[in-house]
């Protein structure tokens, strides 16, 4: 198992704007339809890879938990499916309804939304407030594949609270870790 951390784009960023096809409706979104009142959730995942395997269960939860309080959530996986068959649009649909998303899934064809958000890793999660400014880039939590860690969503967890309550979000953030996204080689 590859372990590339985040890039942790800096803090303040403005969201890179996208509009790619939601793999579960088969419409085009942009992210103008998708962000929330009061915050917005962008993570880079993909079906594959072990890490995001593992923290499948507390995204979606999360997701449940979070969108009716104003924080969406958008997924997107980047992965070449030309090399990682596993990764393409159909399955990526049957993973979300197998997961129980309540949010897209959408398929980044081009690669040109993960370079745009400096992705390095699935899973890779970006926080944005209600103005699409990066206010937390990193971990889910501490738990990774076989360390005994519970699953607990502490870290993106603890800055949509402060998000929502108005609190200051500690610029402290460790990168997520995980597999590599799979980048076409050209």
């Amino acid at each position: 198992m590859a372990r590339t951390p985040s890039n942790m784009l800096p803090l303040g960023t403005k969201a890179p704007d996208f509009e790619l096809l939601d793999t579960v409706s088969d419409q085009k979104l942009s992210l103008n339809q998708l962000k929330g009142e009061k915050g917005t959730v962008v993570m880079f995942i993909c079906n594959h890879c072990p890490f995001v395997i593992h923290v499948n269960p507390e995204i979606s939860k999360l997701g449940r938990e979070y969108q009716p309080k104003g924080i969406n959530f958008v997924a997107i996986s980047s992965n070449d499916v030309e090399n990682y068959p596993q990764d393409a649009p159909h399955l990526m649909k049957e993973k979300a309804q197998e997961m129980d998303y309540t949010f897209p899934y959408l398929y980044d064809e081009t690669q040109e939304v993960a370079k745009a958000y400096d992705a390095a890793c699935t899973p890779d999660f970006y926080l944005f407030d209600g103005n699409l400014k990066l206010v937390y880039r990193g971990q889910l939590d501490n738990s990774r594949p076989g360390n005994g860690v519970p699953l607990t969503g502490s870290d993106l967890r603890n800055a949509m609270d402060a998000l929502l309550e108005g609190s200051a979000i500690s610029a402290d953030q460790k990168p997520s870790i995980g597999c590599n996204i799979k980048w076409i080689e050209t």
